[in-house]
């Protein structure tokens, strides 16, 4: 059982360091920069949630659904264009540091932002327009279940190593923007805002010019 955990482990370490740089990286990191870090936790969380439903739904074949040809044009487009939307709007997020003046300064300032659920769905949502993402567990879990002849007991542990590996991952990434969040000024956040929107948008724009170019070659 450990030596199965371990070797899901190592698979989610691969994955967190070569592949964990894509959309969700940009939003996990301004998330904690911007709402603090539990909310970045909360939004791994909803990573770590659509992975989950990934890998399940690869194991019962239902994926074949949504990754099937005649589905792939549509699901491509759609998540390019929300990608970019997401990408515009990070974009031209404003910083805001400054603290306004009130009547007693001994009174806390309470700034309302968004409910704890809307993270965590913000952090599915974002993996689940990338179909990427379906197409890369699949690939995953056609292997590792022909490796393993198909043993559920056996994929059930590789697949925990794995995905809590790169939950423990996307948090550890969560906490280090966090931390460096006193040392960046409002002009080097305002930056890094530019550079994940555009980062965002170029994610977008690979994905609809991806699956127009494959249509072009049927």
């Amino acid at each position: 059982m450990l030596a199965l955990i371990f070797e899901g482990v190592l698979l989610g370490l691969t994955l967190a360091t070569f592949f964990g740089f894509g959309p969700a990286f940009f939003s996990l990191v301004q998330t904690s920069i911007h709402r603090g870090f539990s909310s970045a936790v909360l939004l791994a969380i909803g990573i770590f949630l659509n992975d989950l439903v990934m890998v399940v739904l690869c194991l019962m074949g239902a994926i074949q659904i949504v990754t099937a040809p005649s589905n792939y044009l549509w699901f491509g487009i759609s998540s390019g264009v929300i990608l970019m939307i997401f990408g515009l709007v990070t974009y031209s997020r404003k910083v805001v540091t400054t603290v306004p003046e009130t009547d007693n300064d001994d009174l806390p300032i309470h700034v309302k932002g968004p409910r704890w659920f809307i993270f965590i769905a913000k952090g599915f949502f974002m993996n689940i327009v990338n179909p990427f993402v379906w197409i890369f567990w699949v690939g995953v879990i056609v292997g590792i279940s022909s490796r393993f002849g198909g043993n559920e007991k056996e994929l059930i542990y590789f697949f925990s190593g794995t995905l809590l590996t790169v939950l423990l991952t996307d948090i550890g990434k969560a906490y280090a923007a966090y931390n460096i969040k006193r040392f960046l000024t409002d002009h080097m956040i305002s930056l890094f805002n530019k550079i994940a929107g555009i980062g965002l948008m170029a994610f977008g724009l690979f994905l609809i010019g991806k699956v127009l170019f494959e249509l072009l070659q049927t």
